[in-house]
This record gives structure tokens, sequence and C-alpha cells, in this order.
């Protein structure tokens, strides 16, 4: 009988976890002892813990990512009628967010080579209502900071960062989430700095937007029972705070593993960049964090869904982000988007296909993957 190989996880979260699991046990033990479950010292010490990693003076915990938006751009002055420029392909929540803060998402395509927001495209999109330019730092790579702020600089917009998939990602010698007015993090448990549930935090370096978005995050109240703002309640918890307090020491060198693991796989599917395999381009370097390694499928032997199948059958498991854009959502058509409007994140979500990565995944396992990928796409070939 032929041996079933081992399963290759798309992420995995107990690899990750085994080695510092007493310091997580430690860690909330120390909380449960407290009882300080809401806004207590441990998100207070995570706070300014990881403002410090991305450079900036403040940190403020909200319940997730997807708040981490809203009620950043409302504490940056965004307001109802005005125009917050987001790219077509990234999560839904960059739409829900600029929607949950009133503002108007203003859809534009993406760069063929990156997936990052298309900065030209930007530029076409500004009206006389456009306040802001939220772009999101894709995969784990950073948009270029020069061209965001001289575009910013000449419309006299904000920007926003959505870097709720690069955790200390870095490009021009700059951190994500220090580049605009503030920055929107998450913290979901797959992310490269992951809770044990849901979290998320905006950073910033202004004082005034901090505030605000403390008082936003606690029913609008800066203190107790006085509500100056019309708030909600969306708080990082205590015990998540821990977590990340334990985690965040480990960050630099995860993401230097996730990025080693990139380069493994750039060089072992070179090669294959003939058969129709072309992972998404990296312009950032050692500061690409892979919070996803994404390749593109585009072969006259196999598409991208007859190769995710073909993967799966080999024990390996895979991801599609996204496999929708968000203008052909069903719940946002009245956005005023229908298909054929941003060809590039169109094809792209026909084309893309994201790879195991997480620290740790070893050399062998990537081997394995790229030769799935190999034998499946010379087979069809050969058909």
């Amino acid at each position: 009988m032929t041996p079933v190989p081992q399963p290759i996880p798309f992420v995995d979260l107990h690899a990750l976890h085994q080695p510092i699991q007493k310091e997580l046990d430690a860690a909330i033990a120390q909380v449960l002892e407290r009882g300080d479950f809401i806004l207590g010292q441990a998100v207070r010490d995570f706070e300014a813990a990881f403002a410090q990693a991305c450079d900036v003076e403040y940190g403020v915990g909200v319940a997730c990512g997807t708040d981490a938006i809203a009620l950043g751009l409302q504490a940056c002055g965004i307001r109802k009628g005005d125009e917050v420029i987001v790219p077509a392909n990234t999560f839904i929540a960059t739409v829900i967010g600029v929607l949950h803060a009133e503002a108007t998402p203003v859809l534009v395509d993406c760069d063929p080579h990156t997936a990052l927001i298309d900065l030209d495209a930007v530029e076409q999109a500004i009206t006389p209502r456009t306040r802001a330019i939220l772009p999101v730092h894709l995969y784990g790579q950073v948009v270029s900071p020069r061209k965001l702020r001289e575009i910013a600089a000449i419309h006299n917009l904000i920007i926003f960062e959505d870097a709720a998939q690069a955790h200390l990602g870095q490009r021009d010698g700059e951190i994500a989430g220090s580049i605009g007015m503030a920055a929107a993090f998450s913290f979901y448990p797959s992310k490269n700095l992951g809770t044990a549930g849901n979290g998320g935090m905006v950073v910033t370096q202004n004082p005034d937007v901090a505030e605000r978005v403390r008082s936003l995050r606690n029913y609008g109240a800066p203190k107790k029972y006085v509500h100056v703002y019309r708030g909600t309640n969306s708080r990082l918890d205590t015990l998540q705070g821990t977590v990340l307090n334990v985690k965040l020491p480990y960050l630099g060198q995860w993401n230097q593993q996730r990025n080693h693991a990139a380069q493994t796989y750039d060089r072992r599917l070179s090669p294959l960049k003939e058969l129709g395999v072309v992972p998404m381009r990296n312009d950032c370097g050692p500061g690409h964090v892979y919070h996803l390694y994404v390749i593109q499928v585009d072969s006259p032997h196999g598409n991208r869904d007859t190769l995710s199948q073909a993967l799966a059958e080999q024990g390996i498991q895979t991801g599609i982000h996204y496999p929708i854009p968000c203008h052909l959502q069903p719940a946002y058509r009245n956005l005023g988007y229908s298909a054929g409007n941003f060809p590039v994140s169109e094809q792209l979500s026909e084309q893309i296909l994201s790879l195991p990565m997480y620290p740790g995944l070893s050399d062998e396992d990537i081997e394995r993957v790229v030769y799935a990928i190999k034998t499946h796409l010379s087979t069809s070939s050969s058909a």
C-alpha cells in the first residue's frame, strides 16, 4: 500500500504556539488572577509595545481590524459624503470599514504584477470630494511610501493605511503603519501576529486621533458616562492583549522565516514560468513579510481551480485571496460598479492561488509543493 503523505497545512498555528505555550499559559493565568478583563494592563502594555514596533507614538486596541478602519477613519476626520479611494482587490473588510465610517468608497484597480493598489489609477479617481487614500499593504507587501505621499501632498489627502496583512512590513526604510496619518491592523488568529480570537488596532503619530479612537471604541466616552462622540463598543479584550504581548517579541524572527520560505518558493518556482506559474512580484525585498505567498496561474495546461484540487489530493492545502473582487460582491452592487470596471482585479481573481506559508515551513515541504505543481501541469500538458 502506498503511504499517504503527511498533509501540508495552509497555516500551522499549532507549530507556531507549541514552543511558547508555557509563556502563553502563564500570561493568561495572570489575567485571570487580576480579573482586569476589559481594557486591562495587558492591553495598555501591548498598545505601547506595538506602537513602538511600528515606529509611531500611539496604539489603540479595538475589537477587530474592520473596526480599526471604521473608527480610525472617523478619528482622522472622515465624514459622511467624503470619498475614500480603496483598491478593488482587497478583502471586503476594507470597504466595510469605509462604509461604517459613513464615507463613500471609490474603488480603483491594482497592479498586475504585485496586486497592490494602482497609484496611477488613484490619481485618476480623485474628485473634489476625495478626502483620503486607503492603500492596502496586501499579502504583506507595503505600498510605496514615496508615491503615496506625493499624491497626498499634491491633492491635500489623508493617507490611512490598511496594514492588516503587513505587521512590521517595511519599504524604503519605513514600517507599515508609520506612513500615513493613521493605520489599521488586524490580529485575526492567522495573521503574522494573531490573537486567540478577534482583535485590531489603530496606530498613529497624532495624539488627537489616538484620543478620539479611545473614546469611539468605548461608547464615545473620553471618561465614564460622558459621551462626547457617537461611539460603539469595540475594545481589545485583555486576554487577547496578553496573548499578543507574549507573541510580539517573536514576530521579527517569524517574519524572517516567512521571507526565507518565500525566497525558497521563488527559486523553486522559477523554472515553472514556462508552464504558466508566476509568483506575485516582490518590490520590498526583505521588508515583505509574506502574510500570504501568492502565485498567478495562467497556463494552457490547467487553471487555478484544477491545480488547487490536484494539490488538495496530495494533502496540500491552498487558499484563494480573493475569488470575487469587491465591486462584484452581491451586497455592494449599490456602489455602482459592474464586471469589466477593474479588469486586472477580475483577471487575478480567476488566476491567483495562495500556497502554504507560515513560520517553520520547511524547505522540504516547499519542494514537495512545487513538485506537485510541476507534476500536475506537466501531466496535463502531455495529456
